[in-house]
């Protein structure tokens, strides 16, 4: 379940990166790209973090 929600953000958090990529050319909002990718970033550790807890 946790896993789940965890891929759930995962895709969340690459789709405003990307939105904020395109974003960031058109109209200058870089700072939506960098929070995505932190985002990302931080819920991929969280979930492999979480992952090697059940193994």
């Amino acid at each position: 379940m946790l896993l789940r929600v965890v891929g759930l953000l995962l895709v969340v958090w690459l789709v405003l990166s990307i939105v904020g990529a395109v974003l960031a050319v058109v109209e200058g909002l870089f700072w939506l790209l960098v929070v995505g990718v932190l985002l990302f970033l931080g819920t991929a550790a969280y979930g492999r973090l979480k992952r090697d807890d059940r193994v």
